[in-house]
């Protein structure tokens, strides 16, 4: 089954000229991207009143990055031209249009005198007016953070939110990040390709629960390189994204190319990397959504043979990146395994991403099913450790037709609409992502500062001259006292501290009286950005019309 999102709409070749000429005028900084303030002055030209333009923004920018790109700029244009000749202007209304290819542009009162003006004034030192269509991305050179160290771009320059977080990032928080070691306790720095990523949905499961098989009947065909079988199969770590043909690269190539948001796993090692592929093939939903497909979590006596890589340590990175978390469960295998204990245990602090699949549902009777149902929820109750209670989804996630005949008509008509639950949970990923993307880095920032706090206070204990080794040693052995001194010192929140153990673990690998002492202008810069930086964004780059 297919997950229906904002169309590419296809239109005739004179009506594209048309609309790149129009877009051209619009785009004003040149960058490929029309923001809300062009968009106003463009748009009002429809006669369109402010209530049907706001609908046709939200449409267009499904995404919610701020601006419209030459494709969402023309899907806008067809809206506009469908109101006009009297249609409703809703998400389905392009999609449900008989002939969009032979749509004519909308009439838009003076636009084409302005462009022709502009075409004149304009003409030889234009190329791209009467070229190819405009970019769509920004050069990625603006964006390194030896470019932004040198420029500080005013934050009103920025096309889009995801732009501005980026810039935030470079400038005010990988600053502190990088002075207090933030990359080696928690999450690796970030890079330009991780903001710019396609939103990732990662599935994680027991051996044989069906996650390469639900990856196939969303996309309705095998991805290259896919494995499906009772026993063990997926052995490795595989990404499913878009691509201009079907072919699979290997973990070590993509981990280090640039434009990829993967290279944070070199630190897992060349054993993971020998783990991990990925496959590209072109598929319309690819466009908007990545796979990750992990290995089965091993269960029983296959616990005892070690895998030669951080498993969970691996989980808990594309964790921490990816939108949402599929956990499969199958109705034969519903004990959770030591293996899978730890896996959801590093899921921690992630617990919004999470979504349970109970798959494979019709491989039993009605009475079986409340049985398992009710075992799979006592099961999950213990290992997750929280009073609310986890909502699992209930299916069959192949391409096998449920048989009626074997699960009844109430059992169908159950598996239908749970189908329909997740799927609409999948459709809304690309128009969240933009969220997604917002909460994940004020999350972040929140950590980056604890993190921060805590060193500077350990830094602080430790003496000038004599007895480091035995105050370090005391200092990590306390630790949990120390998180609470520092808890209580800022007066923040017990539940975004880091996990002590882990803490523990790294800490030991360095002397603490190396570390920094606390840097009042680091934090105060990141409190701006919380406090007015990132609102401010939010504001300049929501619906122009609301």
């Amino acid at each position: 089954m297919e997950i229906a999102s904002v169309p590419i709409s296809s239109c005739s070749k004179p009506h594209q000229k048309i609309y790149q000429d129009w877009f051209s005028y619009a785009d004003t900084d040149g960058d490929g991207r029309i923001t809300g303030n062009d968009a106003t002055k463009i748009f009002a030209m429809s006669k369109l009143s402010r209530p049907e333009l706001k609908q046709v923004w939200a449409i267009a920018d499904s995404k919610r990055q701020g601006y419209l790109g030459f494709k969402e700029f023309i899907i806008a244009m067809q809206l506009v031209a469908l109101a006009q000749t009297g249609h409703e202007i809703t998400k389905d209304a392009i999609t449900t249009a008989a002939d969009l290819e032979n749509l004519k542009p909308p009439l838009m009162d003076g636009l084409d005198i302005l462009v022709t003006k502009s075409k004149h004034l304009l003409k030889g030192s234009d190329p791209d007016l009467n070229g190819t269509p405009p970019q769509e991305s920004l050069p990625s050179q603006w964006f390194t953070s030896k470019s932004v160290k040198k420029v500080q771009v005013p934050l009103s320059s920025v096309t889009s939110i995801i732009d501005g977080l980026k810039k935030l990032y470079f400038e005010k928080l990988k600053p502190l990040e990088v002075t207090y070691r933030f990359n080696d306790f928690a999450s690796p720095l970030l890079t330009s390709s991780d903001f710019d990523a396609k939103p990732m949905v990662m599935l994680l499961g027991q051996y044989s629960t069906g996650k390469t098989t639900f990856i196939k009947h969303l996309l309705n065909t095998s991805y290259p390189g896919a494995h499906i079988g009772p026993e063990p199969t997926t052995d490795r770590f595989v990404v499913v994204m878009s691509g201009p043909d079907e072919r699979s690269i290997p973990g070590n190539t993509i981990a280090v190319q640039a434009d990829m948001p993967y290279n944070g796993l070199t630190t897992f090692g060349g054993a993971f990397l020998s783990k991990f592929q990925c496959s590209q093939m072109p598929h319309q939903l690819l466009e908007h959504i990545t796979f990750v497909d992990t290995p089965g979590v091993l269960s029983g006596e296959k616990q005892r043979t070690q895998r030669s890589y951080d498993f969970t340590g691996v989980i808990s990175w594309f964790a921490a990146k990816c939108d949402l978390i599929l956990l499969l469960f199958d109705p034969h295998k519903l004990d959770i395994s030591d293996e899978f204990k730890r896996v959801i245990g590093s899921l921690r602090g992630h617990d919004d991403k999470i979504r349970v699949v109970l798959n494979k549902s019709d491989q039993v009777d009605t009475q079986q099913l409340m049985r398992v149902y009710g075992a799979l929820m006592w099961s999950l109750g213990k290992v997750l450790n929280t009073p609310e209670v986890m909502r699992v989804y209930i299916g069959s996630f192949n391409d096998k037709a449920v048989d009626e005949a074997a699960v009844g008509p109430i059992g169908k008509e159950l598996f239908e609409r749970e189908q329909d639950d997740l799927l609409s949970d999948l459709k809304d990923i690309p128009k969240k992502a933009c969220d997604r993307r917002i909460n994940e880095f004020v999350k972040r920032a929140r950590a980056v500062k604890i993190h921060a706090y805590i060193i500077s206070h350990l830094k602080k204990e430790m003496p000038a001259m004599i007895g480091k080794t035995k105050t370090q040693q005391r200092l990590i052995d306390t630790l949990g006292d120390e998180f609470a001194k520092v808890q209580r010192e800022f007066h923040l929140a017990a539940g975004d501290f880091p996990d002590v153990d882990h803490f523990k673990e790294v800490l030991g690998g360095y002397s603490i009286d190396k570390f920094e002492k606390l840097k009042p202008k680091m934090i105060q810069a990141v409190d701006d950005m919380l406090g007015y930086d990132i609102p401010e964004l939010l504001r300049n780059f929501k619906n122009p019309y609301e």
